[in-house]
């Protein structure tokens, strides 16, 4: 048998290189942007929106912005109007207010250790090679929040006391958002298992309270909670304001978190619930081991969708008295010296829940290919 005939064998064959079409810059633009006439058509209208939006975005936020300057002088054209461009030094003049409302500067010390903390603690939990994970999750969601109220409030271990009317900012707003999202999952996985219970009686005190909680808007839960609760407590006991927000926040978010948190619940195929049965777990075992795990796994992206909301939610607060970073920016742009500059204050408010919103967004979808089985 000669060579020639011997290369035509099975398995002998040389491999033919790809079409040209099918590899390289055109064949990604063909396969992704190009492959039919629809997608051709939406390609060449989304370059149409970037031609026409993108310029004068850029334009007013970058290029002709004002960035440097103490006052807004800077921001003002030849006949003393704005220059219709973002006036950036607004942002930089009410920098702190935006971070941490009117809590006393000397003080700030206290924001900044526990922002170090939670900063470090998160960052441990998300390298893999980090050890002792477990300890830094339970230190972060026991210890942590008693810290970080000693240290906020003060009055004790000789730290002076800031009320609370004297947060703000964005400070106000994280501890709004993060307080509703740890305190409303364990209360929405337990509103999940009391809707689902055999139990007539726990079944229609949690289907009651999720459905009197999602009727009604945030806004009037903000309000009652405000002006109309203190109104039934007793004569002399009072509440914070605060308090009585993170509460109504918490409530509001942990009955959407239950429905969440079901719908994983009956997406669980009964032999898993037989299964564990059968090996003789009890029902608290059989949630904690076999069903639930699998249930919330499944659910995570509506788990962050719902983180997400409440986070942008938190700007509601603004409605009973609390001044929240949209608020403060609010209150930033009334003053006689930055009045005509709230766009800049928006765009600013802007790119911060983008930022917070966005790493939620991309943690969820890290924890889904971490935790994906389907291979």
């Amino acid at each position: 048998m000669t060579d020639q005939t011997r290369q035509y064998e099975v398995g002998m064959h040389p491999d033919m290189p790809p079409p040209a079409s099918t590899v390289g810059l055109y064949g990604w633009l063909r396969s992704n942007l190009f492959s039919s006439p629809a997608n051709t058509f939406f390609t060449i209208f989304a370059a149409y929106l970037v031609y026409a939006l993108f310029p004068p975005i850029l334009n007013w936020l970058i290029f002709d912005a004002a960035w440097v300057g103490t006052d807004n002088t800077v921001c003002k054209n030849e006949t003393g109007g704005p220059i219709g461009a973002a006036c950036w030094p607004f942002v930089y003049a009410w920098f702190k207010p935006f971070m941490f409302g009117f809590y006393p500067d000397e003080e700030l010390w206290r924001i900044k250790l526990t922002y170090w903390i939670f900063g470090i603690g998160t960052l441990a939990l998300m390298i893999p090679a980090v050890p002792f994970k477990k300890w830094v999750a339970l230190f972060l969601l026991i210890p942590f929040p008693v810290l970080c109220y000693f240290l906020y409030v003060g009055g004790s271990f000789g730290l002076e006391q800031i009320e609370t009317s004297q947060w703000g900012g964005l400070f106000l707003t994280l501890v709004i958002a993060i307080t509703g999202i740890v305190a409303s999952l364990p209360i929405g996985i337990l509103l999940a298992l009391g809707r689902r219970s055999n139990m007539p009686v726990v079944k229609a005190v949690c289907i009651a309270f999720i459905e009197l909680w999602r009727g009604v808007p945030l806004i009037s839960v903000l309000f009652m909670s405000s002006v109309m609760f203190p109104l039934f407590m007793p004569e002399g006991v009072n509440f914070d304001k605060l308090l009585r927000a993170l509460v109504g926040v918490t409530l509001f978010s942990s009955a959407y978190m239950a429905e969440v948190v079901r719908g994983g619940l009956q997406a669980i195929p009964k032999g898993q619930y037989e299964g564990a049965q059968a090996l003789g777990l009890n029902f608290g075992k059989m949630m904690f081991f076999i069903v639930m795990p699998q249930a919330l796994k499944m659910v995570i992206p509506g788990i962050v969708n719902t983180f997400i909301g409440l986070f942008k939610d938190t700007t509601l607060v603004g409605i009973i008295g609390l001044f929240d970073l949209l608020g403060m920016v609010q209150t930033g742009a009334t003053n006689k010296d930055w009045l005509g500059y709230l766009t800049t204050g928006f765009a600013f408010a802007t790119i911060v829940y983008w930022v917070f919103c966005f790493g939620m967004s991309q943690y969820s979808q890290h924890l889904e290919r971490k935790l994906h089985t389907g291979h």
